[in-house]
């Protein structure tokens, strides 16, 4: 996954322009039909009973892992096909911190419930 321009500026802002940055005590993972990128857009997913759900991290070194499985309600009507995922800071609105590409595609249908496996989402800093 990659870091938005809103998250860079802000660790930037913190570690050199020493200004205090707190973090969000709570993540949310949100759906994607269509790419985010470095300043947000993309298209979130819509959908009869589709929110963000809360996401936790483990960090180690250079890595943070979803420590917990992430499950989406059932889905009430087709939500498309979901390419890419993003971690907000907030469960509406807020703001888009770090964005990524699934490595295969998930078409999202009535009925359909849509997991992230614990271990699976991975945001790495090199």
């Amino acid at each position: 996954m990659s870091f938005t321009n809103f998250l860079e500026t802000e660790i930037l802002d913190h570690v050199f322009g020493g200004n205090a940055y707190t973090a969000p005590g709570t993540h949310y993972l949100a759906l994607y039909t269509a790419a985010p990128g470095e300043a947000g857009g993309g298209t979130e997913c819509t959908g009869t009973s589709y929110a963000r759900q809360t996401v936790a991290f483990t960090v180690s070194g250079n890595e943070a892992t979803n420590s917990g499985a992430v499950e989406f309600p059932t889905a009430g009507n087709n939500w498309g096909t979901i390419t890419h995922v993003g971690v907000f800071d907030a469960l509406t609105s807020g703001n888009l911190m770090a964005y990524g590409t699934l490595t295969a595609s998930k078409a999202v249908e009535t009925g359909d419930v849509f997991r992230v496996p614990a271990g699976d989402l991975d945001i790495t800093l090199d």
